[in-house]
């Protein structure tokens, strides 16, 4: 189960972009509207329609744009570590900038 500490909701408008620096241990929930998440150097195109979700343990940058008005929760979840020295360290707090198309 997921803290409220290391769980966003947010609401897209239409074309709405977020954009996370490491998508790695980064649940996104689409819980309403439809959006395309593109990760760096991934050719995928993937799709989230209400109800559907998405994660990542990759260290990639990631966007997720909205393709109609959405609704969704960015989560962090576990993911491994870079190195080791990480793992003796907490993983930081969810970041996030949003970029308003």
């Amino acid at each position: 189960m997921t803290s409220p500490q290391n769980r966003l909701d947010m609401s897209l408008r239409q074309d709405a972009m977020l954009r996370l620096p490491d998508a790695a241990g980064v649940q996104i929930v689409c819980r309403d509207g439809t959006v395309w998440i593109t990760l760096d150097r991934d050719q995928r195109d993937i799709v989230l329609e209400a109800g559907e979700r998405f994660s990542s343990t990759e260290h990639r940058p990631a966007v997720v744009t909205a393709l109609a008005p959405s609704s969704i929760s960015v989560c962090t979840a576990t993911a491994p570590p870079r190195s080791l020295r990480e793992r003796n360290r907490q993983r930081p707090s969810l970041v996030f900038e949003q970029v308003l198309a």
